[in-house]
This record gives structure tokens, sequence and C-alpha cells, in this order.
């Protein structure tokens, strides 16, 4: 059966599985929570949900879970100034995020090209960039409505 066929569970189990990681209800529970939760969760959401099935979750659990999970390389996490970090599941693109700077809503905005913003860093030879982060700040399309009426 393909991984797309597979129950949540079973299919969290496999990823674990492939990215090296022992299997245990907690990691499980918590990889099913970042897929199925919407709009990047925090690491309270992702506790809320995985508690669901695991019963009895710590946010310091969570928090070691998520870190396991993004150190493998499945999960993605994003820290935004001023927000708590959010998580994603890791899916190999490059993308950016927009922050409602009213709800704070995080939406994924496809790689940016072009010449503004720039993302050749000017740094000495010595320096090994292997990542670069775009956040854009503004109103979601709900919170700019408000502000028309």
């Amino acid at each position: 059966m393909s991984e797309a066929g597979q129950e949540p569970m079973a299919r969290a189990a496999s990823r674990l599985r492939e990215a090296g990681l022992r299997v245990t209800a907690q990691r499980m529970a918590v990889l099913t929570a970042v897929e199925a939760l919407p709009e990047h969760p925090d690491a309270d959401a992702v506790r809320s949900r995985a508690r669901e099935v695991t019963g009895r979750l710590s946010l310091q659990a969570t928090y070691d879970v998520l870190r396991a999970l993004t150190e493998a390389g499945l999960t993605r996490c994003t820290q935004l100034a001023g927000h708590p970090a959010r998580y994603e599941i890791e899916r190999g693109d490059n993308h950016h995020h927009f922050v409602c700077r009213e709800c704070g809503d995080v939406a994924d905005v496809e790689c940016v090209i072009g010449v503004a913003p720039c993302l050749e860093a000017r740094l000495p030879a010595t320096y090994s960039v292997d990542e670069a982060a775009v956040t854009f700040w503004g109103r979601c399309p709900a919170c700019a409505d408000g502000l028309s009426e």
C-alpha cells in the first residue's frame, strides 16, 4: 500500500522508521498532529492535538519530540519574531512565510526570486550559508477587510 493510502498513525510510523527514529506513540501522535493541523501550529496546539491520541503529553515532551522530528528532517521549525515557534511537515521545498500583524496567521509564500529582496549574502568566503529565510508581514484578507468597514 502506498504511503498516501495508509492510516495517519501507520504513515507516521513508516516515516519515523525511514528517518531512522525509534517509533513511539508520542512521536507518531506529534507527527500526525503537525500534519493534520492547519496554518503552522505552535507546540501547544500540537500537544493538544497529540493528546487526543496519547492521553497524556507534557509540553516539554512535545518540544523534545518536535526537536527530534526537526533534526531528522520530518518537520520544519519556523522562528518568527514575537511569536512562538511554528511547525510544519518538511516537504523539501524552499518557501517563505507571510505573517498577519493582526491575527498572527501564517501562510506559505512561494520562493522569492528577483532583485528584491536580495538573498545573496555578501559575506567573506569563510562563511557558509545554507538557508535564507524571508518573512513578509502585513494583514491577511480577513483582517484587511476589517479595516475597510
